[in-house]
């Protein structure tokens, strides 16, 4: 069978469309030929990271010139003002001179006359300058690669080690500039430092500062330390003495020889070391040096010994000369030999009194005839506290008072052989009694103020008046307010050691009236007179001759065979005991020819002793101080009107007194027991 053929139908494309291999065939053309355009375009490369830092670091360059530029115009613009007002602000210095002459304090701050370079031992400035600013004669007043070696060194320790000021700068920010630590401070001082270098040659630079840095103890320059730390001047220094004061430039209190000698040796020998590496000296010099260096100025560092007496004398350099605003030399009144032999017995006393006495403070004072304050001593150690209480302080004197009502009594008619009663008082508010209750009945005065018994001398004080007692009191030089009680009688208000002092010292000088005082002469360094103390052309007299004669036969009896037993000396001494209620206060007072001492031993919060009175320790204190006193002779500046009197002459009254003293304790020779606890 044959087969049929079918035809088929075949489909059309729709118009607009071309085949997929047309089209990709057309995607490829076009793709070719725009990579062929892309080809013939150039290729821009991109910069490096190398080229795009340095153009950024130029850009910032400039505006940091531009910056800084501008920074140095708005600081230059003070400079000529800053230049023109150099300044070198201190306190000015007081040096204190004892009576021989010699410095034992030293207050605000000292400069030493000018010095210059050429004039020194080469190995001072050469110390200098190899510790502080080794490239000093090289660097134009600012030392780039110090600056650079500090930030260094602080970065690696992360704090602030070293700075990179050099000489030149340490000037500038001494002369023009304060030390505040600010950006502006240190940009004008680096400006100026460049500034003094084209001015001045480095000579002249070193020289100055030299002359201005501050070396510790209050002394600036080089030729004040080299007077204070070694008695010389700086040009005569030797290595070592050079190296341990150019050590000082880092930290003056803490490398001070006076404070510390061993540190200062070893800082020294840093100095020495860098001034090998410097080339200025060899490692022989400094085995030749050796060292041990002396220090024969040490003890004027250390014023806390006699730093009572020193406040008190500067306290009142205002009332005589003001305040001048130079250096001033004061020379004073203190004895040294007394002052040492006091301060060492009322140490030794309180250190070696048994811890149940409860005794921590005391107190001495010693006052020439004239009024000079020889010794003041204001407490047991300056260093725990300041507070003078010879001064300062108000404490009850205890029995110490009674013998202004015995004066009182002679004035008004009474002798020392007229009788009181001694007895238990039963009328009235006040009913004091004697230590004890120990009571003698009827007694003469001496007897009376020898044995220190209170009612005996409460009737006394009523019988001549407490104002008269009073009256006195203040005539004899004490200002403090008194209680108008029969207590007083018996030393219940508060009065200060001076004061007591000033008493006693009239007593000593034949009934004079005085006014204490401590410093003979103001000088400046140059020599200049600013005050010198003449001593009055008369004394006034307060206290009759007779009487005085009758009273001292009474505190000569004390010593003798009363309460003050213990002060006894081989020449003639005078004084009375003094405790106050409850032990809180132990008082002596006396006087010998040559001084009046006054001693007190307590507490500073009032509270009692155990059974410490004025005839115990004290009164041992008294003996050792007034021996020292009797013996020094210091000049005593007696008016010419009085000197040769003879109802006014210290030495013929002193004689007259001695021999009616001895007369007396031949006429009594009954109850001569010891009577130190009759105190109270």
């Amino acid at each position: 069978m044959a087969k049929s053929t079918i035809p088929t139908k075949k489909k059309r494309k729709k118009p607009g469309k071309k085949s997929a291999g047309v089209k990709n065939s057309a995607q490829a053309r076009k793709q070719t030929n725009a990579g062929k355009r892309r080809r013939r375009q150039p290729q821009i490369k991109k910069p490096s990271l190398a080229v795009v830092f340095f153009r950024w670091c130029f850009v910032l360059g400039v505006w940091a010139v531009v910056f800084m530029a501008g920074a140095l115009l708005w600081f230059a613009r003070d400079l000529p003002d800053i230049t023109r007002s150099a300044t070198f602000e201190r306190r000015p210095s007081i040096i204190l001179l004892a009576s021989n002459g010699t410095e034992f304090a030293r207050y605000g701050e000292s400069k030493g006359q000018n010095i210059r370079v050429e004039d020194l031992p080469p190995h001072l400035p050469q110390a200098v300058i190899a510790t502080e600013d080794r490239r000093f004669y090289s660097h134009p007043g600012v030392d780039i690669l110090g600056i650079l070696r500090a930030m260094t060194v602080n970065i690696s320790k992360g704090r602030f080690v070293q700075g990179g000021s050099t000489i030149t700068q340490q000037l500038a920010k001494n002369l023009f500039l304060s030390h505040e630590r600010k950006l502006a401070r240190k940009i004008k001082e680096a400006m100026l430092a460049i500034w003094l270098e084209q001015e001045l040659s480095k000579e002249e630079i070193l020289s100055a500062y030299m002359n201005r840095v501050y070396l510790g103890s209050g002394t600036y320059g080089f030729e004040a330390a080299a007077q204070l730390y070694f008695s010389k001047s700086a040009k005569d220094v030797t290595l070592r003495e050079a190296a341990v004061l150019a050590g000082l430039l880092k930290a003056p209190s803490r490398y001070s020889p006076h404070n510390d000698p061993k540190l200062a040796i070893e800082r020294s020998n840093l100095v020495l070391s860098s001034m090998v590496e410097a080339g200025y000296i060899k490692q022989s010099d400094i085995k030749n040096e050796g060292i041990v260096i002396s220090l024969p100025n040490k003890h004027i560092n250390d014023q806390r010994t006699a730093r009572y007496f020193a406040d008190w004398v500067v306290s009142g350099l205002d009332e005589i000369i003001g305040v001048p605003g130079v250096d001033m030399i004061v020379q004073t009144t203190l004895d040294l030999k007394t002052h040492h032999q006091a301060k060492s017995a009322l140490t030794n006393a309180i250190d070696n009194t048994d811890a149940m006495s409860f005794v921590s403070q005391g107190a001495v004072l010693v006052m020439q005839p004239d009024g000079a304050v020889t010794t003041m001593i204001g407490g047991y150690n300056y260093n725990r506290s300041q507070f003078n209480r010879t001064t300062q302080s108000r404490r009850p004197p205890g029995s110490a008072f009674k013998p202004l009502v015995y004066l009182t009594a002679l004035e008004r008619g009474w002798s020392t052989e007229d009788i009181i009663l001694d007895a238990p008082i039963t009328e009235g508010e006040y009913r004091p009694g004697n230590f004890a209750d120990n009571y003698y009945g009827e007694v003469t005065l001496k007897n009376a103020l020898a044995k220190s018994m209170n009612t005996a001398t409460v009737r006394l004080c009523d019988d001549v008046g407490i104002g008269h007692v009073m009256r006195t009191a203040y005539d004899l030089g004490i200002t403090s307010q008194m209680q108008r009680n029969l207590s007083l009688c018996l030393g219940s208000s508060g009065i200060s050691m001076l004061e007591m002092a000033s008493v006693y010292t009239s007593f000593a000088n034949g009934g004079y009236q005085i006014d204490p005082y401590g410093i003979t002469s103001v000088t400046t360094h140059d020599g200049d007179v600013l005050f010198k103390r003449a001593p009055p052309s008369s004394y006034t007299r307060i206290i009759d001759r007779g009487h005085l004669q009758e009273l001292s036969s009474l505190l000569r009896e004390v010593v003798i065979s009363g309460t003050g037993r213990a002060a006894a000396q081989s020449f003639p001494v005078y004084g009375k005991t003094g405790t106050s209620q409850d032990y809180r206060d132990a008082w002596f007072a006396g006087y010998s020819g040559e001084a009046a001492a006054i001693v007190w031993l307590g507490n500073d919060d009032n509270s009692p002793m155990r059974k410490i009175t004025g005839g115990g320790l004290p009164a041992q204190i008294f003996a050792q101080v007034i021996n020292a006193a009797h013996q020094s002779k210091n000049p005593i500046t007696y008016p010419a009107k009085t000197r040769h009197k003879s109802d006014g002459g210290f030495s013929n009254l002193l004689g007259k007194l001695l021999s009616s003293g001895d007369s007396s304790r031949q006429k009594d020779q009954t109850n001569k027991g010891d009577y130190s606890h009759l105190n109270n």
